[in-house]
């Protein structure tokens, strides 16, 4: 029997190992980590062998195959001696792709790609296609592929989970943008993380669709080093007449306009009519912890955007911004150049609120153009400061610019966080 190796126990790697059983492979899931009880019963119904507190470097070199879950580093031992083996890795959505005929679109980017997915699912749904979202949003695809089976797939597609690719062909492919982020993986090189990302296009034909912000100069750039074989879609803002009016909260910021463009175009591939497309735009819901109004408390906006994980995605709240705003900012900084929100701070920005272990650089950056600038490290302190630093007719935006993981499980623990800490105010 041919043996696969899952390295890592999370969402993917859960959906992996169920997947590789159920097509005859022999599984073992091993994890560096602790596995959650959850994940424990699961594999332990399916009788999938499993290994938590490190790996066993023997039973791993025995594997014909081994599927790297995406948040593994690629410079550790185990992937080192696996290398050296002359083992193939994998990727979750690399494995998974193997293991459908569906119509795969896989959208990525460094900002816009939960947004761009779950519209572009919404679209195609409302117009009668039989479409599943999946990837690095809800269930990982070899989970869905279990148990959603669908005739096409939207994928959200992280760079990590693109690390690993060598057949993975979505028939359409998006890149919304491309800013700098998740360095600290690529030996902070921009340039190497953004080659990550057009690894989504690389086995594309002519027959396949490509789309992409034509105004965002380091795709136009990556063009040039790629070749891209599938016929190209670009979009902009300088379109002289929008496709579709975009009248949803939902929605808002140019940003989001962009977001909107890539999903029309792929609707209007897959032949949806221009009045359906129209329609199905006014009835989509945002994403949890984009931009998401919490309440009004004594006519101060909460607005929660912990999704916002990089200085770019930051940029685009406090540009959508139209009140006075209590920023609260911080986490785990990835080498992160904050001069680029400096104008919009100077614009809009009353109170920063720091909530982070390590909050000396966005105050020294920041100084110069906030009066009030104060270090919290709780939640909890950080929404009473910003509190009391907001008056009638302001906003109070949680959208940190960095990582979760120095005082939160994840952006989503942030994010529910926030919204607890705003309504027991």
């Amino acid at each position: 029997m041919k043996k696969l190796v899952v390295l890592g126990g999370g969402e993917s790697g859960i959906g992996a190992a169920l997947l590789a059983q159920r097509n005859a492979w022999q599984v073992l899931v091993s994890d560096a980590g602790k596995l959650s009880d959850t994940a424990k019963k699961e594999l332990d119904t399916h009788k999938i062998a499993w290994e938590d507190g490190g790996h066993t470097t023997d039973k791993i070199l025995s594997a014909q195959l081994i599927v790297k879950s995406p948040g593994i580093p690629n410079d550790i031992p185990v992937i080192t001696a696996i290398q050296e083996a002359g083992i193939t890795i994998a990727s979750e959505i690399e494995f998974a792709s193997t293991y459908t005929n569906a119509i795969l679109i896989g959208i990525t980017g460094s900002n816009g790609k939960t947004t761009t997915a779950m519209l572009t699912h919404h679209l195609l749904s409302e117009g009668g296609i039989d479409v599943g979202l999946a990837g690095n949003i809800g269930k990982s695809f070899a989970k869905a592929l279990i148990e959603d089976q669908r005739e096409v797939y939207v994928l959200e597609i992280s760079s990590f989970q693109l690390e690993h690719i060598k057949k993975f062909h979505p028939h359409i492919a998006v890149i919304t943008n491309l800013t700098p982020d998740h360095l600290d993986r690529y030996g902070n090189s921009f340039e190497a993380y953004c080659d990550t990302k057009f690894n989504l296009i690389q086995n594309q034909t002519k027959n396949d669709h490509f789309l992409y912000d034509a105004d965002d100069k380091t795709i136009v750039s990556g063009l040039a080093r790629h070749k891209v074989n599938a016929q190209q879609h670009p979009y902009t803002n300088s379109n002289s007449k929008p496709m579709f009016a975009i009248n949803n909260p939902s929605l808002l910021g140019r940003h989001n306009a962009k977001n909107a463009m890539a999903a029309a175009t792929i609707a209007q591939l897959f032949q949806l009519s221009n009045q359906k497309i129209q329609a199905s735009l006014q009835t989509f819901q945002g994403a949890a912890h984009r931009l998401e109004h919490v309440v009004n408390i004594l006519k101060v906006a909460y607005i929660n955007d912990s999704k916002a994980t990089n200085v770019n995605a930051t940029f685009y709240a406090l540009e959508s911004m139209s009140k006075p705003t209590v920023w609260i900012v911080g986490g785990v900084d990835k080498g992160n150049d904050y001069s680029s929100l400096l104008p919009l701070v100077n614009k809009k920005v009353k109170a920063i609120i720091c909530l982070g272990v390590d909050n000396q650089k966005i105050m020294d950056v920041f100084a110069p153009v906030v009066d009030v600038l104060v270090e919290t490290q709780s939640m909890e302190a950080a929404v009473i400061a910003s509190y009391n630093h907001a008056s009638k007719g302001d906003a109070v935006l949680l959208s940190p610019a960095c990582a979760s993981f120095d005082l939160f499980k994840n952006y989503e623990d942030r994010g529910d966080q926030f919204k607890a800490a705003v309504r027991k105010l």
